[in-house]
């Protein structure tokens, strides 16, 4: 298994402590999401590499923090070439990118990465090896008026998803797409067929509604912790939970 962790983004909202540096390099409760998210991974036994996909503005610092760091699988970083929100590719086009640059024969675990979580990874990486689809980890927010600001999942009873909407008015449930999807390796074609539609090449939620409707996708609900990284105030909440956390 491959894991791809996807820090393209400019955190314009973030200003002006993504000017210099990505999201990712950002600290909560001391150390970086970024290596937060890799020690995930490093806890999966079956995950050999990981690829962090980032933009030419950032890559040199980006590259530089993977020197300092040692793990006990590669990680490369991988340059989308993009300069400003104005060019980015958008999350699927960057999954994209990836998939045509390395081709990985593998699985693949796909992490957004201004997320953090508490939940154990390899449980939901063994859940999608079980249904053997493209699979999406929600979290329960428990909020109707909350959940207006997320991609909002219905499950029938089997898990399958049923329904998708982005940022809803009229939420049909409380489970947020947080972010975390597992692709199987035969899955991967899906992909380079969503980008030759119009839909949209930004928010992954647009290809897991895409999914839903032309294929199986499952989704496996947690209740441990969830932080989306997205402006200043949810930053602090992560770093202040944190450090009351002792994580």
């Amino acid at each position: 298994m491959k894991g791809l962790i996807l820090a393209a983004g400019y955190g314009t909202r973030l200003y002006p402590l993504t000017l210099d540096k990505p999201k990712p390099l950002l600290e909560v409760g001391g150390r970086t999401i970024l290596a937060r998210l890799i020690e995930k991974l490093e806890g999966v036994p079956s995950c050999d590499g990981v690829y962090v996909v980032t933009n030419a503005k950032f890559a040199d610092v980006v590259e530089q923090w993977t020197h300092d760091h040692i793990y006990r699988f590669p990680v490369e970083v991988i340059n989308d070439k993009t300069l400003s929100n104005d060019d980015r590719l958008g999350a699927i086009g960057d999954i994209d990118l990836v998939i045509k640059e390395r081709s990985p024969k593998d699985d693949v675990l796909i992490v957004a990465g201004d997320n953090l979580f508490e939940f154990d990874i390899t449980d939901f990486i063994m859940f999608a090896k079980n249904k053997n689809c493209f699979s999406i980890a929600l979290f329960d927010i428990n909020d109707k008026d909350f959940a207006r600001k997320y991609g909002i999942v219905s499950l029938d009873d089997n898990g399958k998803v049923v329904d998708f909407q982005e940022k809803p008015s009229e939420p049909s449930s409380t489970l947020a797409s947080t972010g975390i999807y597992y692709v199987p390796s035969d899955k991967m074609k899906a992909v380079s067929e969503y980008m030759k539609t119009g839909n949209s090449k930004d928010a992954p939620g647009n290809f897991v509604k895409w999914m839903s409707v032309n294929d199986e996708v499952y989704g496996y609900v947690f209740t441990e912790g969830w932080y989306d990284i997205g402006d200043k105030i949810s930053l602090q909440k992560a770093d202040t939970e944190y450090r009351e956390k002792g994580i």
